[in-house]
């Protein structure tokens, strides 16, 4: 078929040669300060096998013949431009090796270009997110750090500065997060000519020339939403009140999204002193869910106020020397919490918790006496009022999941 429409073409034009440029380019993401090519990263993969596809093409078809290939690099603000630039030009040769694996490439069509942190690209994502906090204020600085930067280059640093320190950085910390890693891709152009004569030799390639307002089009490439991947967050932590009484502990917690988070605690201490009667044992654990509240944690999982619901068992062996108290059997209780996690590092945070509920169950007191264990009275106990007690060191486990303005990245 395609032989019967190149015979027509050369029928109808009496053999004469024309020419016509066809462009394809497609945008490519990477992780935060890293120059390899990530398949898994959101679209990749399939903006990758569409060019892939077109160089197939090109390779076995005399009609489409390559003939240049442009990777324009931006940045996100974050990190130096002597870095950002590096990696930019790093980044050009990882998709340039890629590509190369469907046909040799010369290097006279290779060409890569570093534009700088993308202040453009900010303040359009800024434009169409409705969450950003003081978003009126954050849109106005951007355009006044643009508008400068057309006439002054050198201040940029103190200009990020300012975006850094407005209000106290959670505009910023919100957009780092949310906004940032769609600034830090490649956009990979390929230009083509196609001929209605095959038989007819190419021309000399020309130079191209890249204006800043006229090259290719930059518009942004739509993700599906079901290809973006959901952050993964969690913490380790330890009840230091519990660790200053001799009851080891530890937990997790795991971030579920949309501000919602489950945690998990145990304790286990197995301490006696027999020639004092000295029993300090206790072993017991908990399950809690929580909802996480205010600009806090907005902008940052994990980290602000948050409220919850709790429920958890405990066996214990209390006697110092006089009267002691013994559930053998679980215990049993739940009840709201209340709390609030502050950062302290990078990778830290210091979480108080009160809760309030019931415990119940059944224990018994008993006296030493001698080298014997003298039951007195089995009790049942219904408490109501503080049941839980926590200031918890936490550590942050997952990408992304630490604290800016404590010394972690910018």
């Amino acid at each position: 078929m395609k032989q019967l429409i190149l015979t027509l073409s050369l029928l109808l034009y009496g053999g004469q040669a024309m020419a016509q440029e066809v462009r394809d380019s497609v945008k490519i993401y990477f992780q935060q300060g890293r120059a390899e090519l990530d398949l898994s990263m959101p679209g990749n993969r399939t903006a990758l096998n569409r060019i892939a596809d077109s160089l197939r093409t090109t390779y076995t078809d005399s009609v489409f013949q390559l003939r240049k290939i442009l990777v324009m690099g931006g940045a996100s603000p974050e990190g130096s431009i002597e870095l950002n630039k590096r990696l930019s030009f790093e980044r050009a040769e990882a998709l340039f090796g890629y590509l190369s694996r469907y046909g040799a490439l010369p290097d006279s069509l290779k060409t890569s270009r570093f534009l700088g942190r993308d202040w453009d690209g900010l303040i359009l994502l800024a434009e169409k997110d409705r969450d950003i906090p003081y978003k009126e204020e954050t849109l106005a600085l951007l355009r006044e750090i643009k508008r400068k930067l057309q006439r002054e280059n050198s201040m940029e640093d103190e200009y990020l500065d300012r975006l850094r320190r407005l209000h106290g950085g959670l505009p910023y910390h919100y957009m780092y997060r949310n906004l940032f890693p769609e600034l830090r891709a490649s956009r990979l152009h390929l230009w083509y000519k196609k001929t209605l004569n095959p038989m007819a030799p190419l021309p000399e390639a020309e130079p191209l020339t890249i204006l800043p307002d006229t090259v290719v089009p930059l518009s942004p490439v739509e993700i599906p939403q079901s290809d973006k991947r959901k952050p993964f967050y969690m913490a380790v932590k330890t009840n230091m009140l519990y660790d200053l009484a001799l009851v080891p502990n530890i937990g997790v917690e795991f971030y579920l999204g949309k501000r919602w988070s489950v945690a998990a605690d145990w304790m286990y201490a197995w301490w006696e002193t027999d020639r004092r009667h000295w029993y300090w044992r206790v072993y017991g654990g908990a399950v809690e869910i929580r909802h996480w509240l205010g600009k806090k944690a907005k902008e940052k999982s994990l980290t602000g106020h948050h409220v919850g619901l709790y429920g958890g068992i405990v066996t214990y062996d209390f006697e110092l020397g006089g009267r002691g108290y013994l559930g053998d059997k679980w215990s049993y209780g739940g009840g709201v919490s209340y709390g609030y996690s502050c950062p302290i590092a990078p990778r830290l945070n210091l979480d108080f918790t009160l809760g309030i509920g019931y415990l119940g169950g059944v224990y018994k007191e008993y006296l030493p006496i001698d080298d014997c264990y003298v039951w007195q009275a089995t009790k049942r106990r219904h408490w109501f009022g503080p049941t839980k007690l926590e200031v918890s060191l936490v550590w942050l486990i997952g990408h992304g999941n630490q604290n800016k303005g404590k010394g972690g990245k910018r």
